[in-house]
């Protein structure tokens, strides 16, 4: 649809255009009508028409652009994405030990456990309002308690509790 209304612009454009070429066309004959005495073998109509010719053409060209817009440009189409929110489930236990632990490290581990032992690293950023370095130095801590495990997705991790 946005495609068809640029080409209906440009195709308006195109007849603005082709109104200013006849416009100048005919106030520059009388002009040269008027002012050369030499009749047609005037150089000034030459230029008169090389002019027009040039200004004609250029006008096809905008109004070509405007067709091939209005009846064969493809619209770009829109890509939504969605994203979904897993329901935390409480159901599995998970007994840990926290002993140790900072709370920053703690309030990982509860919010992993929350969302049934797993969760996407850039997940645990938006829960916990920390920052993702933050969020990945805890990790790193956890990953070396031997507590989580990180696997590889895309541009993040799928961070998962070990059992014990």
């Amino acid at each position: 649809m946005k495609n068809r209304i640029v080409g209906l612009i440009i195709i308006s454009i195109a007849l603005l255009i082709g109104f200013i070429i006849y416009s100048f066309n005919k106030a520059l004959t009388e002009i040269v009508s008027t002012s050369c005495s030499h009749g047609p073998e005037c150089p000034m109509w030459g230029s008169i028409n090389f002019h027009t010719n040039v200004s004609i053409g250029v006008m096809i060209f905008v109004l070509l652009i405007g067709l091939y817009l209005m009846f064969f440009g493809q619209d770009e189409k829109i890509i939504k994405q969605v994203k979904v929110v897993r329901k935390p489930d409480k159901k599995t236990d998970y007994s840990i030990d926290k002993k140790g632990l900072s709370e920053e490290e703690k309030y990982v581990l509860d919010k992993l456990i929350e969302f049934e032992g797993s969760m996407l690293q850039s997940e645990i950023v938006e829960k916990t309002n920390y920052s993702k370095v933050k969020v990945t130095r805890i990790l790193d801590k956890l990953e070396a308690r031997g507590l989580i495990e990180r696997k590889r997705r895309g541009m993040t991790n799928l961070v998962v509790l070990k059992r014990q």
